[in-house]
């Protein structure tokens, strides 16, 4: 379940960090904030497969999504 969490944590980071990203690099200035974002992200990320027994595959995250949000819902 954690590893499922670091997953889902991760690549909804990843995810919030394209709008500033682009927004930084329209106005001509240093992304630095979604840099972080990036960073911690992907770490979160790499964490999470890396942990995983066998890795995740792209038809496995969405489950992982649907395991996070129906444990809070619990």
């Amino acid at each position: 379940m954690t590893n499922d969490l670091y997953l889902v944590i991760g690549v909804v980071v990843l995810a919030l960090s394209i709008p500033p990203v682009l927004g930084a690099l329209l106005d001509h200035r240093a992304p630095r904030v979604p840099a972080i974002m990036i960073l911690i992200g992907g770490g979160l990320v790499t964490l999470a497969v890396t942990q995983q027994p066998g890795g995740y595959t792209l038809e496995d995250i969405p489950n992982a999504f649907v395991r996070v949000i129906g444990q809070f819902i619990r």
